[in-house]
Parts: C-alpha cells; sequence; structure tokens
C-alpha cells in the first residue's frame, strides 16, 4: 500500500484515541505542607535547629518557606495555633540519630527516642512549638 492510500485510509476511520477516554491524572508527588503557628521566631528557631533549609521569609515574617529533597515546609502566621493533633509530617533524612542529637542540643523533648519498627524504618516523633508532630525517619536496609 502507498503512503496516500494509509493516509485516506486513517482519515476515513475514526481515531481510536477520539474514541478513547482521556487518561485519569494520577497524583504526582507532595510539593508542600504549611504548617500554622502563633510564633514564628519560635517556630523558625524551631525548625533551623533541627537542620531544615530556610528558603523564604524567616522569624519576623507571615509566611517561611524551608526547602529540602525537592519538597517544602512552609510555616503561616496564624492565631489559631496552636492545634490539637492532626496527624504526623514523616520527614525522611539521612540520620536519624543524628538529628535526634540535634533536637536533644537545642533543648527540644522528643517524644520518644530513635527506634527500629517492624516496617522497616528507624524513627523518632517530636512536636513544634504549635503542637505539630513530625517523625524523623530513615529506612533500614
Amino acid at each position: 500500500m502507498n503512503s496516500s492510500a494509509a493516509s485516506s485510509d486513517a482519515s476515513a476511520s475514526p481515531s481510536s484515541s477520539s474514541q478513547s477516554a482521556p487518561a485519569e491524572p494520577r497524583i504526582e508527588s507532595l510539593s508542600a505542607i504549611t504548617l500554622a503557628t502563633a510564633d514564628m521566631s519560635q517556630a523558625v528557631r524551631f525548625y533551623e535547629a533541627l537542620g531544615f533549609p530556610l528558603q523564604f521569609g524567616g522569624p519576623q515574617a507571615a509566611f517561611t518557606s524551608f526547602a529540602f529533597g525537592g519538597t517544602y515546609l512552609n510555616l503561616i502566621a496564624d492565631p489559631r495555633a496552636p492545634v490539637s493533633w492532626w496527624g504526623r509530617v514523616i520527614v525522611y533524612v539521612s540520620d536519624v540519630d543524628a538529628i535526634y542529637r540535634k533536637a536533644l542540643a537545642a533543648g527540644f523533648k522528643p517524644s520518644l527516642e530513635p527506634s527500629d519498627a517492624p516496617w522497616g524504618e528507624r524513627y523518632f516523633h517530636i512536636s513544634d512549638p504549635d503542637g505539630h508532630e513530625l517523625s524523623f525517619a530513615k529506612p533500614l536496609r
């Protein structure tokens, strides 16, 4: 079959792509999580002491952003903070025990010491000054 015959055959029949449903959108990644704080200065000190790299804002800002691993942890000044427990942010780190030691050195009180979980992670939990719970974890290999 020559190319002109192939193209006229293709134009004569409906395209299979026009008959199929559009692809279902998929969730690709977490861009950021934004946590409310009643005291931006205290919250920024907490996150910086644990090694979160400040990207935008700071102690006097109404909005602060820490960038890490292609995602962001944001803080927003909000008079409704602090919050009661709502869940947990889990952050993967290169060394759980080193982050734990940083927390202790900064005078923070994690809710438990680092431990190995049956689901295959080493982790510990700590709450920020507004009551947001964080888990620092690393997969066990």
